[in-house]
């Protein structure tokens, strides 16, 4: 289960048996929430958050960051999906510790 970002505690993170579309999981405490990211030719067309079966949303400030977080790192994020799930490289998480403005 790699870890890519923790934000003032949010943790985003992929699951290791991941299936596509390329997304994210966005955990605070006992609530999670995901991020599809979508392609079409190789750019990205759509963001979309979603529930996770069993498990409550994330809410309110932590699903704004959430946003921010996967649209302001979206081609990062895809990056490190290609790079773990294709090319089995290791990913180390980063420690974002300032505020990622609102778009």
């Amino acid at each position: 289960m790699p870890k890519l970002y923790e934000y003032f505690g949010l943790i985003i993170l992929f699951y290791s048996n991941e299936h596509e579309p390329i997304h994210v999981h966005g955990k605070y405490q006992d609530r999670e929430s995901k991020a599809e990211i979508i392609l079409l030719e190789g750019v990205i067309t759509e963001i979309r958050i979603a529930s996770v079966r069993g498990k409550r949303p994330l809410d309110g400030r932590h699903l704004r960051d959430f946003d921010t977080l996967v649209r302001h790192f979206a081609e990062d994020i895809v990056k490190k999906w290609i790079d773990y799930f294709v090319y089995h490289k290791s990913l180390s998480p980063v420690k974002i510790q300032q505020e990622i403005p609102d778009d």
